[in-house]
């Protein structure tokens, strides 16, 4: 499907378009790959890992600005959106900015895609969006219904609209690991709360998912790949085994578990092999057979949370993840 096609990417310098760009060009030879951003310092660092390929463009823009998005998306085929205000704190503190991005954003970029006839659009979400707790995981279950709702917006035009989702990514700037390796061997490391978990996606999962979702999509569904948790002390000790655990108290909007599926999207959840699909609630769509296909129908009252998980990353396994990317990168 991406093979010879063009595809933008909006927040495309962060860390899944990092992994995104170069696993797609790889993989699928498109013929055009935007990257679209408003930081021009990250473009001209990212620049310069592709060298003169043709296929990679760069596009200075946000999504608050429509007008900007209308001319990014000339001629594209399929938009991955990953363009958001993500860090929890700073959307607690700053909460006019991560709605205008977030939600704002979202809308903007639905009604550009819709009027540039994008064939579809694969928008990421998080865990803090089901059951949201604080500000960035309320914007973003906006964007997520917002994306959902898209397919019918769209009326008789060609767009279809899907969201994956999945929890901390290993590796990706302000998740856990590197925040811990960059306090590592000073004597201690700074723990929330002992009993937290988190669930566990290295960014090449979080890739096959979207690749998934494009392929796989009818329009309106969320994608939630199967993935296991880890305690964050197991995550500490994996880092650091030596350091002792400051216990500093759980931030602002901060949960302890992460969540992905609440019970409230149960009656719409199926389950597959690797992953379970959220089905839109809206028009019925959760009883169509096309979107279900081979999917099996979670119980009533079914949760996917990190603390209740049936699956789990060892520390050895994380250990492992860690030495084997500062291998091959020269950091994590």
């Amino acid at each position: 499907m991406l093979t010879n096609s063009s595809i933008l990417i909006t927040g495309g310098t962060g860390s899944f378009g990092h992994a995104f760009v170069p696993m797609t060009l790889a993989k699928y030879n498109p013929r055009r790959l935007v990257i679209l951003s408003r930081d021009e310092m990250k473009q001209w660092e990212m620049a310069k890992l592709f060298g003169d390929d043709p296929r990679v463009r760069f596009f200075i823009g946000d999504v608050r600005d429509k007008e900007r998005l209308l001319r990014a998306l000339d001629g594209i085929d399929y938009v991955v959106h990953a363009a958001a205000t993500k860090i929890v704190p700073t959307a607690e503190y700053n909460p006019f900015e991560c709605v205008k991005t977030n939600i704002m954003g979202a809308m903007n970029l639905i009604d550009a895609c819709i009027d540039r006839q994008v064939k579809r659009v694969v928008a990421l979400s998080t865990d803090k969006a089901s059951s949201p707790a604080n500000l960035y995981g309320a914007t973003k279950l906006a964007s997520d219904k917002l994306f959902v709702a898209g397919n019918s917006y769209s009326g008789s035009h060609v767009t279809r609209f899907a969201v994956v989702r999945y929890g901390n990514v290993l590796g990706s700037r302000g998740s856990v690991v590197p925040f811990f390796q960059s306090l590592a061997n000073k004597g201690s490391l700074p723990i929330t709360d002992d009993r937290m978990t988190r669930f566990i996606i290295t960014l090449e999962q979080g890739v096959d998912l979207v690749w998934h979702a494009f392929n796989d999509m009818v329009g309106g569904e969320i994608y939630v790949k199967k993935i296991p948790s880890m305690k964050v002390t197991d995550i500490a000790r994996a880092v650091d085994p030596q350091a002792a655990h400051e216990i500093v108290g759980v931030r602002p909007g901060e949960k302890l578990h992460e969540q992905m599926i609440g019970m409230e999207d149960a009656p719409y959840t199926y389950e597959y092999p690797e992953m379970f699909k959220i089905l839109p609630a809206i028009h019925g769509w959760h009883n169509d057979a096309k979107r279900i296909n081979d999917g099996v129908k979670v119980s009533p009252d079914f949760v996917y949370s990190s603390d209740t998980n049936r699956e789990w990353m060892d520390i050895g396994s994380l250990q492992s993840w860690i030495n084997s990317n500062a291998t091959k990168t020269g950091r994590v």
